[in-house]
């Protein structure tokens, strides 16, 4: 699977939702590229534009250019199509 076709989740090491979504994406062995936003300013810029100028975590991106920030289990479940 190329970068391309990936889902990236931006987050932060000490974010608690940042670490559940990263839980249920490794429980579901769905590939994903993890990007910590207090280590990757340019990264961390991008979150803020596409959430209002707000560092919003997780931001999940799907290869499609869909966006999800900060889902519950229940929004991040339906966009994968798994049952919780």
């Amino acid at each position: 699977m190329s970068a391309a076709d990936m889902i990236v989740l931006y987050g932060t090491s000490w974010c608690g939702g940042s670490r559940r979504c990263r839980l249920l994406l490794d429980r579901w062995n769905i590939p994903y590229q993890w990007i910590d936003i207090d280590r990757d300013e340019k990264a961390a810029k991008f979150v803020e534009s596409v959430n209002n100028g707000h560092r919003s975590v997780p931001t999940i991106v799907w290869p499609d250019g869909s966006k999800l920030t900060e889902p519950s289990d229940a929004e991040l479940s339906k966009k994968l199509g798994v049952n919780t």
